[in-house]
């Protein structure tokens, strides 16, 4: 399409990257089919055309109003766009840079941004989500039913034991996650289990921490470039000593970790580093389909029906679809037909937080989808979207990493 930019914005490098992305949107609507929010509100504006049309406008000088940016806002960025634009549009890099343009430009009212803030204080640092979360947990009972099945019960100890490998030098990095490590220490467990009976070790930088996703999802840039160079400081030292990979078991935080190279390309401290971490990021569906699984043999304990939720950032980000179902199989678990396995929950890392009514509505559609055939489990492969569906669903909500481990065979 064609595009004007407004002289304010000539010397922006963001707003000229923003350009060459409306370039290539040739306006067909292709998005709108398979758009969540559009589905559901039936308004272009909600959907990834209209909110092209109005990132466009503004920056071709166009005056923007807080409809603008709550247009903006109810995009769940989950990039099912992108999986179906012919014209291969960056919908998603395109969002971020017109809601960080857009609230610089007009501000937020004070309640949310005390809300923002707030969750960039505590969900990224597990030391202040855990003890919150505690709280959380003591005072259940009292909670009303809506609000209380929020909150998360306190974690189970871990079946899976973990033998020692040969030390012959093979070793994978892990990033447990902020708010993983914290509600579901059993899915880190079930990796370290998968991988060491394929004779790799999994270590753990403790300096380590927030991908950046949450940040960088909530408009403060700088603030998850930070969270990104304190990882790859934290990950160096394991990579030049031989690490063979970086392995995230939660998909967004996959997604986030494979980006780092482009989010700071223009860092001339970290570009090298970052380049070189996006490239060993890897989905632990990943790491496992690229091994002999002939030495692991796996053999489901009860034929369960399974209901597999793909979060959006492994099927629209990573392009990673099939992957995790083939590994459930080869389990010996059944798998059941999801309607429109395409569509997002509703989770999208805060956006149930800040969009709770259309973050519900979403949910509760995905969970009817995946409830049609009857499953005695659901499994997903992110913790945003696990403990969103968990809050609202009659049947357990469990990593696949956990069903994968449980079909591990016993250690003597």
């Amino acid at each position: 399409m064609q595009t004007r930019i407004d002289p304010r914005f000539q010397d922006d490098p963001t707003v000229r990257e923003a350009e060459e992305i409306l370039r290539s949107c040739v306006h067909c609507g292709f998005c709108t089919a398979t758009c969540p929010t559009y589905q559901l509100l039936g308004d272009e504006l909600d959907g990834p055309r209209g909110r092209i049309y109005l990132i466009k406008e503004f920056l071709a000088g166009a005056p923007v109003t807080h409809s603008t940016l709550t247009h903006l806002d109810r995009c769940l960025t989950c990039r099912a766009c992108e999986t179906t634009c012919p014209s291969g549009v960056r919908y998603a890099r395109l969002a971020e840079i017109g809601r960080e343009h857009i609230e610089a430009e007009i501000g937020r009212p004070l309640g949310e941004r005390l809300k923002r803030r707030a969750l960039r204080a505590v969900i990224p640092h597990p030391r202040r989500f855990a003890a919150l979360l505690r709280i959380g947990q003591a005072c259940k009972p009292l909670l009303p039913k809506s609000l209380a099945r929020k909150v998360p019960d306190r974690p189970s100890s871990s079946a899976w034991s973990v033998p020692q490998t040969s030390g012959m030098g093979r070793s994978m990095i892990a990033l447990t996650g902020c708010v993983q490590g914290v509600v579901t220490p059993a899915t880190h467990q079930a990796l370290e289990a998968i991988l060491a009976r394929l004779d790799i070790r999994l270590q753990t930088a403790p300096e380590a921490g927030c991908c950046g996703a949450l940040s960088l999802h909530l408009n403060a840039r700088e603030e998850a470039r930070d969270f990104m160079r304190r990882n790859i400081d934290a990950w160096w030292p394991l990579i030049t000593a031989g690490a063979e990979a970086i392995v995230v078991s939660a998909s967004g935080c996959g997604s986030m970790v494979k980006e780092y190279g482009e989010a700071l390309r223009d860092d001339p401290g970290y570009a090298h580093k970052a380049a070189r971490v996006a490239a060993l990021a890897r989905d632990p569906s990943e790491v496992l389909l690229a091994e002999d699984l002939d030495t692991l043999p796996l053999d489901a304990p009860e034929p369960l029906r399974i209901a597999f939720h793909a979060p959006c950032s492994l099927q629209h980000d990573q392009r990673l679809t099939g992957t995790v179902e083939r590994l459930l199989q080869r389990a010996g678990y059944r798998l059941t037909a999801v309607p429109d396995s395409h569509l997002c929950c509703g989770s999208a890392g805060s956006y149930s937080l800040l969009q709770p009514i259309i973050a519900a509505t979403l949910r509760d559609q995905k969970l009817a989808a995946l409830n049609s055939g009857t499953p005695n489990v659901i499994a997903t492969a992110n913790i945003g979207c696990q403990m969103h569906l968990q809050s609202a669903s009659p049947i357990p909500v469990r990593h696949w990493l956990e069903l994968v481990a449980d079909a591990l065979p016993k250690v003597l």
